[in-house]
């Protein structure tokens, strides 16, 4: 059973989504403001998901989340003002892995979640059948969803990894926004979602540089991008 921390507020929406959690089988925990007892009840428990609202008394949700990433890469789905585009900007920049905006549909919550959770664990079979791979300079572990470059280890977020591992495996490939976008997040590419080129915004300033100077990602205007191998 997956186990899911929601950090919101709003009372009513939080027992309203605990029930709709439950019923589609997840174990949640409820957080009801951003003070220092939520950002520890995060850092303690390893929890598959973490739903974080971004108004929060006490602490907002960017500096629970900025906390948090100090220290840990769970899974965030954070939970924002509809049309509220510089929420979702720095959230994904703190290092949110997705955004929702209220008011949402349950079905749209409930498949984001799953997708993932989903993303982030890897079933025996796939383990066993993924062992760590090397791409030049760099050894990516799916198994641990752990990157290293020259052996020294690069902190990603478990979106980040799954933008990097599928990048380098289609090194030399155009990879289009709409495909990478259905791998990578679970979804559809919708228009003004900017959420994949802040992922990989991302991801481009965790990345060292290579020892020739060579950029490790080419971005194709209005088409996609090419891992350079």
């Amino acid at each position: 059973m997956s186990r899911i921390l929601l950090i919101d507020d709003d009372l009513g929406l939080s027992e309203l989504l605990g029930q709709l959690l439950e019923l589609e089988g997840f174990k949640l925990t409820l957080a009801y403001d951003g003070k220092p007892g939520s950002l520890e009840l995060a850092l303690a428990t390893d929890y598959d998901l973490i739903l974080l609202d971004v108004m929060l008394p006490k602490l907002n949700g960017f500096e629970v989340l900025r906390a948090l990433r100090q220290h840990k890469q769970t899974p965030v789905l954070m939970l924002t003002a509809r049309g509220d585009e510089i929420d979702r900007v720095v959230g994904l920049e703190i290092g949110a892995d997705d955004y929702l905006p209220k008011p949402f549909n349950d079905r749209e919550l409930i498949a984001r979640i799953r997708a993932i959770i989903r993303r982030s664990h890897l079933t025996a079979q796939e383990i066993h059948a993924t062992p760590a791979q090397e791409f030049g300079d760099l050894r990516l572990d799916p198994t641990r969803q752990e990157a290293y470059c020259n052996e020294q280890l690069i902190i990603l977020t478990g979106t980040e990894f799954t933008l990097l591992h599928t990048l380098a495996l289609h090194a030399g490939e155009l990879m289009n926004k709409e495909e990478l976008n259905e791998i990578v997040l679970g979804k559809k590419l919708m228009p003004f979602d900017r959420s994949l080129d802040m992922h990989l915004s991302n991801l481009r300033k965790k990345l060292p540089e290579r020892s020739d100077g060579r950029p490790r990602v080419k971005t194709i205007r209005g088409k996609g991008y090419i891992w350079l191998p």
